[in-house]
């Protein structure tokens, strides 16, 4: 799932969903049916939504209107790896890659329309060598770079 490539976003919403199904039951976690419509809320689009926007969408469903509602449930998508927090937007937004076991992945989030992409971990990458060469362990890093997708700067001229 990568919100600026073209997709078929049935499957990659079918297949996060799957992937969550199945980490769970492997688990013995509760999937349930606030945390399961949470999920399928922040996968509907590959843009971030905050906790308010999700618990306004639950509670015109019918999944009550108390914060908390919203707040374990985003609590619970995130520490299992289902979503993940985009702290400058204060914000949530859908794992591209559910139960791969990936960590601390970098988001481009652009500013015009609001899509949320996301990329390879930067421990993975130069950051994750030279880390490695100090014999540092990095255990969190996440990198949230803001700027413009393809389609909202336009043609090239």
């Amino acid at each position: 799932m990568d919100g600026f490539k073209e997709h078929d976003h049935l499957s990659c919403v079918s297949t996060a969903l799957a992937a969550a199904d199945e980490t769970c039951r492997q688990n013995g976690w509760q999937f349930t049916p606030v945390r399961r419509r949470v999920l399928e809320i922040l996968l509907e689009h590959h843009t971030a939504l905050g906790a308010y926007e999700v618990l306004e969408r639950l509670g015109a469903e019918g999944f009550g209107t108390k914060p908390p509602v919203a707040y374990r449930a985003l609590a619970f998508l995130t520490d299992h790896g289902f979503a993940h927090r985009i702290e400058r937007l204060n914000a949530f937004v859908a794992c591209a890659q559910p139960g791969s076991g990936h960590h601390a992945p970098a988001f481009m989030i652009c500013r015009s329309c609001g899509t949320v992409g996301e990329a390879q971990s930067p421990a993975s990458g130069p950051l994750g060598q030279t880390a490695e060469a100090a014999g540092f362990v990095i255990e969190q890093a996440v990198v949230e770079a803001e700027g413009l997708c393809a389609t909202c700067q336009g043609p090239s001229v």
